[in-house]
């Protein structure tokens, strides 16, 4: 009587800014035979250079891997990722940007109709938001940019992965920087889980908010 097969070993190319949720869906469903490798979050400033710096690790992970996912949105890409992925046979998480897949696809459709001027946080957001918002965007130096930014803008909407009281009071005082109205919205990891899930040759994780 021989044993049951084990599981392909996956790899999982993501956005920086989705390690700490990914690795956490990894451990507490004991995927062990998945790895996780990620390119930096600030490409999203650059948003132009992902598509080929994907295709790399695509190309690095050839031969090490018998199964490649990849955890990208679209991410402004303006479907030049999608093109990539479709040259090399690659399947990504669903979506535009990862506030809508950890918001839900159609629960994120109807907070932006609800208020077209929302700017969005997730935990990676909120607790990176100097570095990443403030003087990223040079509104440490330039602070009469912050109209220029945000002028149009009406609310900061805080999509939480997790409950954290410390984000909470961060995601706060980051609306008050910006002007705007505050707004929290708990979404957990969304479909980020059923991805992953699939990944990992499972229907559904048990383990969905972390």
């Amino acid at each position: 009587m021989t044993g049951a097969a084990s599981p392909p070993r996956t790899l999982l190319i993501a956005c920086g800014a989705l390690a700490r949720e990914m690795l956490a869906l990894i451990e507490a469903n004991r995927w062990g035979h998945m790895t996780l490798e990620c390119l930096p979050a600030k490409l999203h400033n650059r948003p132009e250079k992902i598509p080929d710096a994907v295709r790399d690790k695509i190309t690095q992970a050839r031969g090490r891997f018998e199964q490649i996912f990849v955890a990208y949105a679209d991410c402004g890409t303006g479907g030049l990722l999608d093109k990539v992925l479709a040259e090399e046979g690659v399947e990504r998480i669903g979506g535009p940007h990862c506030y809508s897949f950890y918001a839900g696809a159609g629960a994120f459709e109807a907070l932006h109709e609800e208020e077209l001027g929302s700017f969005y946080l997730t935990d990676y957001l909120t607790r990176h938001f100097d570095t990443l918002i403030i003087k990223g965007m040079g509104l440490d130096r330039f602070p009469e940019l912050m109209e220029a930014y945000f002028g149009n803008y009406r609310r900061l909407v805080y999509l939480a992965q997790t409950e954290d009281p410390e984000l909470v009071e961060k995601a706060k005082a980051a609306a008050a920087r910006l002007g705007l109205d505050y707004e929290y919205r708990l979404a957990g990891y969304g479909e980020l889980t059923d991805f992953m899930s699939r990944a990992a040759g499972e229907q559904q994780g048990p383990n969905g908010n972390g």
